[in-house]
């Protein structure tokens, strides 16, 4: 059992914006271990409900009263200085804690917190590794940033000193925790609102390698120049996996794919062969996130037949090339990738399904992002034969960039493919409808609103 004593003064603890995906999974935890919980959402959710039948007092809507009588306030980064609850706790005197702040006192109470970072896969690979742990009896808590099928949710609570996180970069919200080890899968050029620059993200990371103890792990992607230089910065050994680099500790060897685009391969563990692999999720880029888990659990002591059965049930999380049906004998998908790395990955692994055309509708996601990364998007959105783009998901932002989707559209025409610019999703899923053929693929991509069109598409 984990200690609490960092926390044990907060008997009872408010959540605003508990409905959030990584706030609820706290909720839960805290609930388990004894602590009273309530907590406010602006809507109600399928999450509400689940934290209603763990006896959690939630309230739609906020209010001023409903803070009172709590010991601590905990509230997402999206909740507004003017939110009525959050002034009233500063007014009696409450503790106010920030998401990312509290879920920091969370990992120093286990022995054994797993971060997992990078700028892409982590929902994934902290999936694979979750999964991993549990098929090994290891009884771990977990907080994921996505629904996964194989956890009912994006949480479990377990009684173990095993704590497996998604540790996001963003605002360097990653360096409050305190991680007995950690993956990192990638450094790459995103939240450019913030960082600015990608000197400036490298600089997060190494700052983030130096939390870890002497006795921890590092494991890091060799493919990636941005990570190589890491282990200097740490005390913990570093383990290197890679596909292109063999000079690593665990590599891939003699991939295939199968009809559905599902990779199968040959791992080798310091040279000598460790275990043979089956996907059941697409693309290459999940070749290295699976890598990164088996690194990890064979830190931990996971025999490579409990890691090859855990890898292979995983179906994907919520949102990551995720099937959603058909619509005039075509295949429907759903991916959240919102970067043209992600993009051009998604683009990878579906190029090895079988398929007539291929259909693409991306929502970009931020005007910075759009911004920032035009040409790399056009460019990215290039291997679709067909490629429709609709209005710009602004998230937190407003559009100081004048910056728009048309912009992009004309990008990818300048390139010599054509594309069109539909604004909104039900024109999209209208034109969808009327052009789609059977054993065609088509593919909703975005981090926003852009899900919605794969539910109006699909044959109920």
């Amino acid at each position: 059992m984990p200690t609490i004593d960092n926390i044990k003064k907060y008997k009872k603890i408010h959540m605003i914006g508990i409905g959030g995906i990584s706030m609820s999974g706290i909720a839960e935890i805290l609930v388990n271990w004894g602590f009273e919980v309530t907590g406010s959402n602006n809507v109600d959710s399928e999450v509400l409900h689940i934290l209603k039948n763990a006896n959690i007092k939630t309230y739609i809507g906020h209010n001023a009263q409903n803070v009172e009588g709590a010991d601590c306030v905990v509230y997402t980064a999206a909740i507004k200085p003017d939110n009525p609850e959050l002034v009233h706790a500063k007014e009696l005197g409450i503790p106010i804690i920030e998401r990312s702040d509290f879920l920091g006192e969370l990992t120093r109470c286990y022995q054994n917190t797993i971060a997992v970072s990078g700028t892409h896969g982590k929902t994934t690979t902290t999936s694979l590794v979750s999964l991993c742990f549990i098929e090994a009896l290891k009884d771990p808590s977990i907080q994921v940033g996505a629904i996964i099928k194989e956890l009912n949710g994006n949480y479990r609570v377990g009684n173990s000193e095993n704590f497996i996180i998604e540790a996001c970069e963003y605002v360097e919200s990653f360096l409050k925790f305190s991680p007995k080890s950690e993956i990192i899968l990638n450094i790459d050029n995103d939240h450019l609102d913030y960082y600015k620059n990608l000197e400036n993200i490298k600089n997060a990371f190494i700052k983030y390698v130096k939390l870890l103890p002497e006795d921890g792990h590092l494991v890091i992607n060799a493919d990636d120049s941005n990570c190589l230089d890491l282990p200097m910065y740490s005390k913990a050994p570093a383990i290197k996996y890679g596909v292109e680099n063999k000079d690593v500790n665990f590599f891939a060897e003699n991939i295939v794919f199968d009809e559905n685009g599902f990779p199968e391969f040959d791992c080798f563990k310091n040279n000598k062969f460790f275990e043979h692999f089956k996907l059941s999720i697409p693309g290459k880029h999940n070749v290295l996130n699976s890598l990164a888990c088996i690194a990890l659990c064979d830190a931990y002591g996971i025999s490579g037949n409990c890691m090859k059965l855990a890898i292979e049930k995983f179906k994907g999380a919520d949102r990551r090339f995720e099937y959603k049906g058909k619509v005039n004998g075509a295949s429907v998908y759903d991916d959240y990738g919102h970067h043209p790395t992600e993009v051009l990955a998604t683009a990878k692994a579906l190029n090895n399904k079988k398929f007539r055309q291929s259909w693409v509708v991306f929502q970009p996601h931020t005007y910075s992002r759009t911004f920032n990364h035009l040409n790399d998007f056009a460019y990215a959105l290039l291997s679709f034969d067909n490629i429709i783009v609709t209005d710009i998901y602004a998230a937190r932002e407003n559009n100081t960039y004048n910056i728009s989707s048309k912009d992009l559209v004309d990008e990818i025409i300048k390139l010599g493919k054509d594309a069109k610019y539909i604004p909104s999703l039900e024109e999209c899923a209208d034109y969808l409808k009327t052009n789609v053929k059977e054993n065609d693929i088509v593919l909703t991509l975005g981090a926003g609103t852009v899900t919605e069109i794969g539910d109006m598409i699909v044959d109920k």
